[in-house]
């Protein structure tokens, strides 16, 4: 079966951005958009519930909503969470990704 992951360290800063922004229950919408410089943008926001054509995935409560559509785009991949001195936020290991671009914001997914 077709799935996503979540890396650990992702699962801890998801829990601490629901109780900072008080969405606490909420999920994760992962998908993608039109745009960027590449042709796609990931979208990674809080959901109060899935919409009724999503694939759910529960990673120790923390709940991972993808469009039916776009898990073929988005299969395997994996969402960890990058630190660093310049920037910090999530970030996608995505093998359907043909080339990232150069603003690191939209990827190529063919």
């Amino acid at each position: 079966m077709d799935t996503i992951h979540v890396t650990e360290n992702a699962l801890n800063n998801i829990r601490a951005l629901q109780a900072s922004m008080e969405a606490e229950g909420f999920g994760l919408r992962f998908g993608f958009t039109s745009g960027g410089c590449s042709g796609n943008k990931y979208i990674i926001e809080f959901e109060d519930a899935p919409e009724p054509d999503d694939l759910v995935f529960d990673f120790e409560g923390v709940q991972v909503f993808v469009k039916t559509e776009h898990m073929e785009k988005l299969k395997n991949s994996t969402i960890d969470w990058k630190e660093s001195l310049m920037e910090s936020g999530f970030d996608i290991d995505n093998p359907q990704a043909k080339r990232a671009c150069g603003c690191g914001e939209s990827v190529d997914l063919g």
